[in-house]
């Protein structure tokens, strides 16, 4: 599908589909203004999309792996406000902290999100419990390990779901020749990250211990949850 055309179908799925809040608008605005990477934000289709899969899971635990701005995270404390869900999110770099915790405080959503800094595999592993929803939006050579962890750990509940995202990143997951449209200077970046990711892919798919699908979604979204009767299985 060309860019013109990707476009245009987003436009409309985007205004048939239920709206984000003006929080949402306010911070997707704020972020496309303030930041040269701001395409790595979810998009507000994909906004509006965490806040239907939250509202209908009812989860008590959300994590996240990867913060940004903060927009995430927002999209998520409004979907769980009937359940009041606990929010961790994760974050090492030191400008992307300094933003999401603008977003937590103007908004006021410290009451139930926790920002946890520093490399996310460290982090990881000083969470206990379990989780309902875990989203993936980090580095994606990361992918990989952070998914192993999260199941080692037994973080996901035996109902819940993780999500991770960017998983085509930006096609060169496919093949390198995938996405001609894409700039010279972010090539090479999408390209090591498409090597990371085949190599995530593998592994999502050969675990015995998940089900996993690859949807043909924004930049590529994987689900993954246990494999019935599987939710308790470590893999020596």
């Amino acid at each position: 599908m060309q860019p013109e055309m990707a476009a245009t179908v987003t436009d409309y799925c985007t205004a048939v589909s239920n709206d984000v809040s003006k929080e949402m608008k306010e911070v997707w605005a704020w972020t496309c203004d303030s930041f040269d990477d701001a395409d790595k934000m979810s998009s507000p289709l994909q906004g509006a999309t965490m806040k239907f899969l939250a509202e209908w899971q009812q989860p008590k635990r959300v994590l996240e792996i990867g913060c940004f701005t903060g927009y995430s995270a927002l999209a998520w404390y409004q979907a769980t406000v009937s359940t009041q869900a606990e929010i961790i999110t994760l974050e090492l770099d030191p400008k992307m902290i300094a933003a999401s915790r603008r977003t937590f405080d103007t908004y006021k959503l410290n009451d139930r999100v926790k920002l946890m800094e520093g490399p996310a595999q460290d982090s990881i592993e000083k969470l206990t419990g379990q989780f309902d929803i875990i989203f993936v939006d980090a580095n994606k050579e990361g992918y990989e390990g952070y998914v192993k962890q999260i199941l080692n750990k037994k973080l996901l509940s035996p109902k819940g779901f993780i999500m991770c995202d960017n998983v085509f990143a930006r096609g060169m997951t496919i093949s390198t020749e995938a996405n001609p449209h894409l700039p010279a200077k972010v090539r090479p970046y999408w390209t090591e990250n498409g090597k990371a990711l085949r190599s995530f892919n593998n592994f999502c798919k050969n675990d015995p211990r998940v089900d996993s699908v690859l949807l043909p979604l924004y930049d590529g979204v994987t689900l993954i949850k246990w494999k019935n009767g599987q939710n308790f299985v470590r893999l020596n």
